[in-house]
C-alpha cells in the first residue's frame, strides 16, 4: 500500500488542476470530461468541487443539460475574477505552441497570439522575457490560412453562440462549389490542416432527410460562410474523443483490423509513433509488425506507400491487393519503351 502522503499528493494536484480548469476556461465541463481529464472516478471528481467549495469559497454551479451535469465557476467570493500572472515556465510552453501552430493560423491569428504573448511578458521581470526568439519551425507543403481568417472567425462565433451556418464548400473532386446548412460542432487540426466538423442542418424549405455521414470539411476549401439566425442546440451526447480518436484515419468510414511489417528505418519510425489507440506493435523474425483498426482506406494506402519498399501490408488482403494494383499503375506511368 502507498505511503499516505503520495495519496494526498496526487490527490492536491487534481484538485488544483480542477480549480485551474474551472477558473481559466471560464465554461462549463461535464462530469464525464472532468473524470476523463484528471484521471479518476466521478466520485472523485465530486468530492473535489465539494472541496474547493468548502476550503476556497468558490461558488460552482452545476447543472443537468439531458442526462449529463455540468460544472461551471459563477463567481470568487468578491465578485470578480483573480488577477493571476503567469509564470515563465508557463510563457514557455506558449510561446512554444504558438509557433508550432504559425502554419495553421494565418497572419491575422499569428499576430493576434504574439500580442497576447508580449502583453503576458510584462508581468514577469526583465531577465525572463527574451523566450519568443528560442523556437522556430519549418514546413513544406503546407496551406496558407491566411486568406481564410473570415471564415474561421465565423465559424468560431458559430459555435460559440451556437448558430447554423449556410456554406459554400467545394470538395477536392468537384468542378463547382456546392451549397448546405450545418451546425458548427469543432475545429481541430490533423496532418497541417484545419477541419470543422458539423451535424448537417435542414434546408429551408426543404425536408430533411438523416445523411449517412455528417460533414467533415476542411476549412481552405469552404468558399463562403454565413451565419443564419436560427440557433441549434449543442448535442449531449457530443463526444470528439469517440468520434475520431479511436482508429486511424480522419475519413470515419466502418473501421476495419490492419497487419502492417516494416523493415529497415520504416520500422524504427512507426515504432516510435501512435498511430492509433489500438495499435499493438511487436517483432517477428527481425521485422516489426503494427497492428491496429483503421477507418479510411485511401488515407491507409497513402501511408504505407509512404514507406517504399520498407512496408508491407499483410491484412486485410483486399487492401494489399488494392495496394498492389497501385503500385502497378504507377510503374505504368514511368515506364520506358526498351
Amino acid at each position: 500500500m502507498p505511503e499516505k502522503r503520495d495519496y494526498y499528493s496526487s490527490y492536491g494536484q487534481k484538485l488544483i488542476s480542477l480549480f485551474a480548469k474551472l477558473l481559466f476556461t471560464q465554461r462549463s465541463h461535464s462530469l464525464i470530461e472532468l473524470s476523463r481529464m484528471l484521471h479518476c472516478s466521478k466520485q472523485t471528481v465530486l468530492r473535489l468541487v465539494d472541496d474547493i467549495r468548502r476550503s476556497y469559497g468558490v461558488d460552482i454551479e452545476e447543472f443537468l443539460e439531458g442526462k449529463r451535469k455540468y460544472y461551471q465557476i459563477k463567481r470568487l467570493r468578491n465578485g470578480a475574477p483573480a488577477s493571476l500572472n503567469i509564470t515563465e515556465s508557463e510563457l514557455k510552453a506558449l510561446c512554444m505552441c504558438k509557433t508550432f501552430a504559425e502554419h495553421l493560423m494565418g497572419k491575422e491569428m499569428f499576430e493576434e497570439a504574439s500580442r497576447a504573448i508580449e502583453k503576458s511578458q510584462a508581468t514577469l521581470p526583465a531577465d525572463k522575457v527574451g523566450v519568443l526568439q528560442h523556437f522556430e519551425t519549418f514546413q513544406s507543403g503546407c496551406i496558407d490560412y491566411s486568406p481564410h481568417q473570415k471564415i474561421i472567425h465565423t465559424l468560431i462565433e458559430a459555435i460559440q453562440h451556437q448558430k447554423i451556418c449556410r456554406v459554400s464548400y467545394k470538395s477536392v473532386i468537384a468542378d463547382q462549389p456546392k451549397s448546405f446548412f450545418i451546425k458548427p460542432l469543432k475545429i481541430f487540426s490533423h496532418k497541417d490542416s484545419v477541419y470543422v466538423h458539423a451535424n448537417l442542418a435542414r434546408t429551408p424549405g426543404k425536408p430533411y432527410r438523416e445523411p449517412e455521414f455528417n460533414p467533415l470539411l476542411a476549412i481552405h476549401r469552404i468558399k463562403k460562410v454565413e451565419l443564419t439566425e436560427k440557433k441549434f442546440k449543442f448535442p449531449a451526447n457530443y463526444d470528439f474523443d469517440k468520434a475520431f480518436k479511436q482508429n486511424f484515419g480522419v475519413i470515419k468510414e466502418d473501421a476495419f483490423e490492419v497487419e502492417g511489417e516494416f523493415t529497415g528505418w520504416a520500422a524504427r519510425y512507426v515504432s516510435e509513433r501512435i498511430w492509433s489507440p489500438d495499435q499493438k506493435i511487436s517483432r517477428k523474425k527481425g521485422k516489426t509488425i503494427v497492428t491496429f483498426c483503421a477507418s479510411s482506406a485511401p488515407e491507409l494506402t497513402s501511408w504505407i506507400l509512404s514507406f517504399g519498399n520498407e512496408a508491407k501490408i499483410l491484412k486485410p488482403a483486399w487492401l494489399a491487393e488494392n495496394v498492389k494494383s497501385m503500385i502497378d499503375s504507377m510503374g505504368s506511368i514511368y515506364y520506358v519503351p526498351p
